[in-house]
């Protein structure tokens, strides 16, 4: 199973794609959308169509992505919910089921826990997917997202006690 993972972000949007094969995973592709200074609209349409084409050329079956959290500049947090809700419909407009996951569970599934910071984070991802150097932090970020997705699925992570951190969706448009 395809696996699209995506660090959505208003400057810069992560993203991995893995192969999820039964409880192992392999790397498929990674990469950022670097968003050119333009207005808030034109910016969101870059998120927009740079997602489209990574779920054209890569046909994911799932796509997962990370969850707003709220961050210490309010500003920031609604363009960053914002550049998620353009990358949400993008995947769901092309028929692709989004599965949310909190940060901390993310971190959590790769690294063993939650606190991890992201270099912890894309040295986990490099080793698990056997990579032959370090990716992009936010790279690796979306490919941290992906790989908690397939250990969700395969209930390899415990989430006893995290019942608001996977929500998954059908979104509908």
């Amino acid at each position: 199973m395809l696996i699209l993972g995506i660090d959505p972000g208003s400057r810069i949007t992560g993203y991995g794609v893995i192969n999820a094969l039964g409880n192992q995973a392999e790397y498929v592709a990674s990469g950022c959308i670097r968003i050119a200074e333009a207005s808030l609209p034109d910016k969101l349409n870059q998120v927009f169509q740079g997602i489209g084409q990574i779920i054209e050329q890569y046909q994911p079956q799932e796509v997962a992505i990370e969850q707003v959290f709220m961050a210490r500049n309010a500003d920031s947090a609604l363009k960053l919910g914002q550049a998620r809700g353009v990358a949400i419909v993008a995947a769901s407009s092309r028929g692709v089921d989004v599965h949310e996951y909190a940060a901390r569970l993310v971190k959590q599934a790769v690294t063993g826990t939650g606190g991890a910071d992201k270099a912890q984070v894309q040295q986990m991802v490099a080793r698990i997917l056997k990579l032959p150097g370090l990716p992009q932090i936010d790279a690796a970020d979306g490919l941290a997202i992906a790989l908690c997705h397939a250990y969700t699925r395969q209930g390899l992570i415990a989430t006893a006690g995290s019942r608001k951190s996977v929500r998954s969706h059908r979104w509908r448009l």
